[in-house]
Order: C-alpha cells, then sequence, then structure tokens
C-alpha cells in the first residue's frame, strides 16, 4: 500500500499537492463553520437522572436561566448608588426575555452584611430561542455596567460559559502565536535550511484544516465541545511536526546513499511512512477509548483527536512524499559528521546525521549500553521514582469547577472574589434542584428539604414541586454533591430526580467508574493488536503498555500534586484548587498515552530493523536507538514547547492539560525511551521477539512487513 502512495505521489506531485490546497481551502472556509455549532455544556451525560429532570423542567419550568451582577467598593446605603440601582433594576425589568429581577435593597440576603456589596441577580424566560437568550443577557449586562460605582461585575449562566470559553480561547491563541516562532527556529536548527524546516509547518497546517473539515461534518450528527477546538490545533501542530520530522530525516538520510531523488522518496516513504502509518493509526486507537464513553465532550474529544491524527497522518504520507518529489533536491542531505569539526558537535547530540555508524548517535548508543549492562539497576531505581511520582493519583478529584479556574483579572472572578469576601458562604452558588413528581408521598417535600438550612419550593405546572436546596462551599464542592447523594438515598422509591451543577458532577463521575473499565480494555487490546501487527513479537506489546503507564501516571501525578493540592501552583500563576478540571484527567491520559506510543514506535522501527537484519537481540537495541534517539529527542522538544507554551495563560484548565502533556512527553521521551526502554529490553534479550505459534503464523500471513532477512525462529524461552 505505502508502495503504491509513493509511486502515485512522486508521478504527479503537483495533483496530490493541489488535491490538498483543496483541502486546505475547503477546511478553512467551509470547516470553520463548526466555530458557530461548538457547546461548552461540558459535564452533561445523555440518559442520566440530572439529564432527565433537567430536561423535563424545561418542558414545564417557564423560568430560565440567570446571571448575577455584584456592585461593591462603596457604602451601599449610598443615596445615588440606591438611585442608580433601582433604576437599573427597573429598566431590567422592561427587557425582552428578563423574567424576574428582585430589588436588592428589599429583598433578604442580596445586601452584604458589612453594608459594601450588594448583589443584583436576573433570570431569564425559559422558553427562548439560544440568540433571543444571548442578546437578552448581554442587554441586560450592559445596562448594570453603567451603574456608576468602583467594583461592578457580572457573570453566572450564559456569560459564565461564554467568559471560560473565550479565556480558553484567548489562552490557546497566545500559546501558538509563542510556539510557533520558536518551533520553526528550532526546526531550523534542526535541519539547516528554510524549506525543510518550513514542511512540518505546512503539514501542520493541512492537518488542522482537515480536522475543521472532519469536525464540522461531526457536529451536524453530535455535539462539539468547544475544548475539541483547542485540543485539535493543540495536537495536530505537534503531530504534524513529528511525522514530518520523522519523514525528512529519513529522507535526508536516504539522500547521503542516492542522488536520485524520487528513489530516496520511495526508500522514505517505505521505512519511515510505514512506521508514521502504524503512529498514526496507534494514537488513533488510544483515543478511541473516549468513544466508549456517553458523555458528548468525551465522544467529540475522541473524534477531534481523532481526526487530526488521521488527517496529519495521510498528509505524511501522502502531501509529503509529493513536496520532497518536486523540491526534495533543494534540500540537503544529511551531513558526514567528518566533513567538518562543526558537524562533530553535532552528531554528538543527535542534530545532524552521520554517514559513519561509529560516530552516529554517539550519545544514545552509549546512553543504550549503559542501560543494557545494568537493566536491574534501571528498573530498580526508575520504576520505584515513577511510582513515587504517581502516588498522588490515589487521592486525585474531578470537578466542574466554577469562576474560580480564571485569573483574577477576569470579570467572572472578581465577581467570585466580590461575594466571597462580603457575603456568607454558598451566596450565590447554584443550589442542587429537586423535582418532586405527582404521586410521591405527602411529607417527601418536608423530608428533603430538611437536609438544608437553606431552601425555597415552588408548584409547576402539571403538580410537580420544584425544590432548591442550598449547599456551603463551591457549586460542585463536597458538601454540594454529598447533599446530591443525602437527597437519592432520603427518596427511597418516591418519584423524585435531582439535576443542577453538583447532581451533573455525581452523574458524570459514576459514568466514568462505570465506562473506564470498557474504554481501558478498549484501548489496550487495540493497541496490542497494532504493536504485535507491527512487531511480530507478544511480549513487545506488553512491555509498551507497562512503560507507558508509568510515565503518563508520573505526568497526571505531578499535575495532582500542583493543581489539586497547591504545590508549586503559584509559580504558573494558579492555585490549588483541591480538584482538577474535569476536562484535564481525560485528555491528558488519551493524548499523552498516545503520544507515548507514537515515540516508542519510532524507537521500534529502528530496533526491528536491525533485528530482521542481524538477529542480535543487544545490537538491535543499541543500534535501534543510537539511529532514532534524536529524532525521538528533537520531537519530544518541539512538542513540549507546544505543550508548555500553554502554560503561559491563566484559565486553569488549559494550564493543567498544558502540564500534564508537558511532562508526560518529557518524562517518556528522556525517562522511559532512554533508559527503561533500553533496559527492559535488554533484560528480555531474544525473548522479546517472541511469539506463540499460532500467533507468529497470524503475523507472517496478515501482519504487516517488508522485504528484509528472515527473523530468526525463537522455539523456546
Amino acid at each position: 500500500m505505502l508502495a503504491t502512495i509513493s509511486r502515485a505521489a512522486t508521478r504527479r506531485p503537483l495533483t496530490v499537492i493541489l488535491v490538498w490546497l483543496l483541502m486546505l481551502l475547503i477546511g478553512f472556509g467551509l470547516g470553520t463553520g463548526v466555530f458557530s455549532r461548538l457547546v461548552d455544556s461540558v459535564p452533561d451525560v445523555p440518559g442520566t437522572e440530572s439529564d432527565r429532570a433537567a430536561a423535563y423542567l424545561d418542558r414545564v419550568d417557564k423560568s430560565g436561566e440567570s446571571i448575577t451582577a455584584v456592585v461593591a467598593g462603596t457604602s451601599v446605603s449610598d443615596p445615588g448608588l440606591r438611585s442608580q440601582v433601582e433604576r437599573a433594576v427597573a429598566d431590567l425589568r422592561t427587557v425582552s426575555g428578563i423574567a424576574d429581577v428582585p430589588d436588592p435593597y428589599t429583598t433578604h440576603g442580596l445586601t452584604s452584611g458589612d453594608g459594601k456589596a450588594l448583589v443584583i441577580p436576573v433570570t431569564l424566560k425559559g422558553d427562548m430561542k439560544f440568540k433571543d437568550e444571548k442578546k437578552a443577557v448581554d442587554t441586560a449586562a450592559e445596562r448594570i455596567r453603567q451603574v456608576d460605582a468602583p467594583e461592578v461585575h457580572v457573570s453566572g449562566g450564559l456569560l459564565l460559559g461564554q467568559q471560560m470559553s473565550g479565556r480558553a480561547q484567548e489562552d490557546v491563541q497566545r500559546a501558538e502565536l509563542i510556539s510557533l516562532p520558536v518551533v520553526l527556529a528550532l526546526l531550523l536548527v534542526v535541519f539547516g535550511g528554510l524549506r525543510a524546516a518550513g514542511l512540518p509547518l505546512l503539514i501542520a497546517i493541512s492537518g488542522v484544516a482537515g480536522a475543521f473539515l472532519a469536525l464540522f461534518a461531526f457536529s451536524q450528527f453530535t455535539d462539539i465541545s468547544v475544548y475539541a477546538i483547542q485540543v485539535t490545533t493543540m495536537l495536530g501542530l505537534g503531530l504534524a511536526v513529528d511525522y514530518a520530522l520523522l519523514m525528512v530525516v529519513r529522507f535526508r538520510e536516504e539522500r547521503r546513499h542516492t542522488d536520485d531523488v524520487i528513489e530516496a522518496v520511495h526508500r522514505t516513504v517505505a521505512g519511515a511512512g510505514r512506521t508514521v502509518l502504524f503512529s498514526g493509526l496507534t494514537v488513533a486507537v488510544s483515543l478511541t477509548g473516549l468513544l466508549v464513553f456517553p458523555s458528548p465532550f468525551l465522544r467529540s474529544m475522541g473524534l477531534a483527536v481523532a481526526a487530526v491524527v488521521v488527517v496529519d497522518m495521510l498528509a505524511a504520507v501522502t502531501l509529503l512524499p509529493a513536496l520532497l518529489a518536486r523540491f526534495g533536491a533543494r534540500i540537503a542531505p544529511a551531513r558526514d559528521p567528518r566533513a567538518d569539526a562543526g558537524s562533530k558537535a553535532g552528531s554528538r547530540f543527535g542534530l545532524k546525521s552521520g554517514a559513519d555508524p561509529d560516530n552516529e548517535g554517539r550519545l544514545f548508543a552509549r546512553l543504550a549500553r549503559f542501560a543494557a549492562r545494568r537493566p536491574l539497576v534501571i528498573l530498580a531505581t526508575l520504576v520505584p521514582a515513577l511510582l513515587v511520582l504517581a502516588l498522588p493519583v490515589a487521592g486525585m478529584k474531578i470537578s466542574i469547577g466554577d469562576a474560580k479556574q480564571l485569573p483574577s483579572n477576569t470579570e467572572a472572578r472578581q465577581l467570585y472574589d466580590t461575594v466571597d469576601a462580603h457575603f456568607p458562604p454558598g451566596t450565590g452558588v447554584s443550589p442542587v434542584t429537586v423535582v418532586v413528581r405527582p404521586g410521591a408521598a405527602p411529607d417527601t417535600v418536608a423530608r428533603i428539604r430538611a437536609l438544608s438550612d437553606t431552601t425555597d419550593s415552588r408548584t409547576l405546572p402539571g403538580g410537580a414541586t420544584l425544590v432548591h436546596l442550598q449547599p456551603t462551599g463551591s457549586v460542585d464542592g463536597k458538601a454540594a454533591t454529598d447533599l446530591v447523594e443525602r437527597v437519592r438515598q432520603v427518596r427511597g422509591n418516591e418519584p423524585v430526580e435531582v439535576t443542577g451543577v453538583a447532581a451533573r458532577l455525581v452523574d458524570f463521575r459514576e459514568m466514568l467508574a462505570e465506562r473506564a473499565p470498557w474504554a481501558a480494555a478498549t484501548v489496550l487490546l487495540g493497541i496490542f493488536a497494532l504493536l504485535f501487527a507491527f512487531t511480530g513479537s507478544v511480549l513487545i506489546p506488553l512491555r509498551t503498555i507497562a512503560t507507558t503507564l508509568l510515565s503518563l501516571g508520573a505526568a497526571l501525578g505531578a499535575v495532582v500534586w500542583v493543581f489539586q493540592d497547591g504545590h508549586l501552583a503559584g509559580a504558573l500563576g494558579a492555585e490549588g484548587l483541591g480538584s482538577l478540571s474535569l476536562t484535564a484527567p481525560p485528555l491528558i491520559i488519551a493524548i499523552a498515552f498516545g503520544l507515548a506510543m507514537d515515540y516508542e514506535l519510532f524507537i521500534l522501527a529502528r530496533m526491528r530493523e536491525t533485528w530482521l537484519r542481524t538477529g542480535d537481540a543487544q545490537e538491535a537495541v543499541i543500534t535501534g536507538l543510537r539511529r532514532s534517539g534524536r529524532v525521538v529527542s528533537c520531537a519530544a522538544l518541539l512538542l513540549a514547547i507546544v505543550f508548555g507554551a500553554f502554560m503561559t495563560g491563566g484559565f486553569s484548565p488549559i494550564l493543567q492539560i498544558g502540564l500534564g502533556l508537558t511532562l508526560a512527553v518529557l518524562i517518556d521521551a528522556t525517562v522511559v525511551r532512554m533508559l527503561l526502554v533500553p533496559a527492559t529490553m535488554a533484560l528480555l534479550g531474544r525473548r522479546a521477539w517472541w511469539a506463540p505459534g499460532a500467533m507468529r503464523r497470524a503475523h507472517d500471513r496478515f501482519g504487516v512487513s517488508e522485504e528484509a532477512p528472515p527473523q530468526p525462529q525463537l522455539t523456546s524461552v
């Protein structure tokens, strides 16, 4: 298949380039239509109790969402301020789409005990279209901000979602502006020329455009999370750099052995192209676990990342060969390290390829020999260290989060801090909403109201009763989620349903616990099958999965230690929140696992080539790492820069994802791939390439292989 692809790309390179250019135009034209279809309802899980109750309320309850304003910084009893607030309240009551605006001066609990702040809640009608609701919210917010006071902040409801999504997009855009120039500069250093350095960025742009188009198609059938776009651009750039780096480095090596550019392209696709193909499939399979969950957020993440992976992979094995066929003659072959004195350092650190196998990648060869000679020492040192780093994962908590996730200079966070400073705990926190259906026992409402000190209730059309229980603490903190659990215990068999933010979080956690084993099984079995097809070994896939889980656990443990427990969070412009955003752990796990497989395949491909050629297990380990180490190191460095740039913002979920992926890439590409992999491979020896007879015969018949000397047969271990 790859031979056919490479021949097609080299015979008609301009046609292939024009096809991708057309896709690029459509992707950034039609595909960007997905931006108007994005949703930010992260914790919603169709079919759960909270979802059913919310859908019922949408049908029967005429009251809608609400936003909140806080006025502070001066005495609220000031006559001038009171006059302004009362006029604003009167004006708001006339706005189309607004159902209720209580007077904070005559409504209990809306003015602070210290007399320096007041809250204006604005309730919207519940039967509006989205554009009408948005217009009402924008009109209300604009009118409230006209109040002349030292502090006037408006957020909550639809506004909070807009403010959090907007901040997330700002952070992603800032990260891209920072990372792209740095990545390009490093690519220039690695390749030594603008043409070769520009190819990874061109592949990245093509990948993102194709992913936008795929997401637009997906949005016709399912919800797409606003975070999908951010992850798509983040990963699209990183994977494109990985794949293009692997292909271009291999092309320059092949050009060192032949003056025929087309032949060099064919050899490149046959060697590195196979690795890219399996790597892309492996990363995509790593994301299929997200499709097991019924959550639209997780599914859209899986679809988004799988789309960009597949497009990047296709661009690397079609567009890149066409570009190399057309312009590859202008890309200099890899230099012999003996050609000049300056190339000696490049060979040592892996930035330049050499012709002499004794000099090429000497640093990585030394690492491989060191690990191969002391495998037990390496394992006894590194495995416990990684397990210690992973320990905080045992206490990991997830939450939907509130305005506290935002930087202190954002309006939503300022409202949160002002209310927290002037009002009792729980003020402004979304209540736990309980729907008591007709037919419930007469004392059901009373028993439920007894669970909270602050409650209210009203009768809905159709005879149901709506009960609001005000929790203490945050909107989805332990007090709120415990309150949800107590309601579900107290109701017994009565027709009672619980919804609200805290209830949605409880249902989301239960969904994760129920589906996580199935997701893990799907991913691990898929990865095992692909790695077996790639290597023909049973033990290598098992060893790969084990070492990858170690690096992933260490990275996630560090994220918990920083953002949940608060250690060193201030250095990143964040603070300990007591939990992680529920968006972070699934994305860190899925993406980091896929990227780890990416690097593993880069190394295994070179090891397998040597094993097939020589049958020497130790030589396969040393030569494999020597010839792949610089590609893995450069790819990891570039990807770490891309992910690290996401830590320059202030939105906690993006910071968490950025730190988790940066650490996962660095730990995996250094400690795991450069030390644990050669140590474990050396410990296994020839047995690393073993498979039972039936599986070996199946691999010989159905597995993917290339022209190579026969592989030594192992009859026993």
